[in-house]
């Protein structure tokens, strides 16, 4: 017997309710662009990752998601995620796996 029976044991009259999930998913139309830039931030070199179509909140997830899975350091930007140092395979291939298109330009 699991929960589920058990609650219904204690509560007959009780109706299950179904949940409707949100429809509005986000998507995103055009690939980001994943760049390379040597001496953009105070000499340091940086990967950027433009391009992104939702919100500030979204592209704050996104960054974190990106900074923790590959343990990196970075920030975002005025709708550009800044990766510390030249990982644009690492992050597409990440982008690729969570749904996204990339785009790579330079080198």
């Amino acid at each position: 017997m699991d929960l589920r029976d058990q609650l219904k044991n204690l509560f007959p009259e009780h109706q299950e309710q179904e949940i409707e999930e949100p429809i509005d998913v986000f998507e995103q139309k055009a690939p980001l662009v994943c760049k390379f830039e040597k001496k953009a931030r105070a000499g340091k070199p940086v990967t950027l990752i433009e391009g992104f179509e939702g919100s500030q909140a979204e592209l704050k997830a996104l960054s974190k998601t990106l900074k923790t899975r590959l343990a990196l350091g970075g920030s975002e930007k005025d709708g550009v995620i800044i990766i510390q140092g030249d990982h644009r395979d690492k992050i597409m291939t990440l982008l690729h796996s969570m749904g996204y298109k990339t785009k790579r330009v330079g080198g």
